[in-house]
């Protein structure tokens, strides 16, 4: 346990001190959110679907969570590099521990960052509709992370470069994004599209969040956290396998 609070300490810390990175990573979410919110917001209002605002913001939250997620994976590969991650493998324990270390960590800053992104909305017209479900969003906040983290911590374990890194993020990313329903409703689309964001498992993420935040649910909360539960469960344990097969 100690190793994994290490761990999970290390990571607060690298994300407090680098403050240039706290403002980079909220640079993309928020030009989005106000972009698209002001710009698409008439149109999105005269088709009958109310605020663009309201609907985009859940969307552009777990856009924050996403990335800052699976770019914590590069880590491994900087402190691979430079040998922080050998002198921590040959350390006198579990690498389930200190996999579970890193990944919570990652998750913590991810679900930081969408607290974050979440607040800054305020800013720019988005209300809750109830905030008696404010802590449910925060549970659906840290599932995305969690999920997330350990799929970028388990893709960073099988590559040794950068490059090879952000060639897989960027074929992997953007579809994830995309594809979520973050953007748009899913209700009405074809039906080869529909089962596409079904496969998502963002599109239950975003679904959660927007049916904590606006009470508007696509696949229903329970559905939501079930399949978000399950899927952190399973990459989890496909992460640990992978992290236990680093070679150093």
């Amino acid at each position: 346990m100690d190793t994994i609070y290490i761990l999970w300490l290390r990571q607060l810390k690298r994300y407090f001190r680098s403050k240039s990175r706290i403002i980079g990573s909220l640079g993309q979410p928020l030009l989005f959110l106000v972009a698209l919110g002001f710009g698409l917001g008439p149109i999105y209002q005269k088709a009958g679907g109310g605020s663009y605002i309201e609907f985009l913001t859940p969307g552009i939250v777990a856009m924050g969570i996403l990335f800052t997620s699976l770019f914590s994976g590069i880590e491994i590969i900087w402190d691979r590099q430079f040998g922080f991650l050998k002198e921590t493998l040959v350390a006198p324990t579990s690498r389930l521990q200190i996999m579970i270390g890193r990944t919570l960590g990652g998750a913590t800053v991810a679900s930081l960052q969408g607290l974050i992104i979440l607040f800054l909305s305020f800013l720019v017209g988005f209300r809750l509709e109830n905030m008696s479900f404010l802590p449910v969003t925060i549970v659906f906040i840290f599932l995305i992370a969690l999920l997330f983290t350990a799929l970028g911590t388990a893709i960073a374990s099988v590559l040794e470069d950068m490059q090879g890194f952000q060639l897989i993020m960027n074929f992997l990313v953007m579809p994830l994004f995309f594809l979520s329903g973050a953007l748009f409703p899913l209700q009405g689309l074809p039906k080869t599209f529909n089962i596409i964001t079904r496969i998502d498992p963002l599109s239950y993420g975003v679904d959660g969040l927007r049916g904590t935040l606006t009470n508007i649910s696509h696949f229903g909360l329970l559905t939501d956290f079930l399949v978000l539960s399950i899927m952190t469960a399973l990459i989890l344990m496909l992460g640990s396998y992978l992290f236990s097969k680093i070679q150093i």
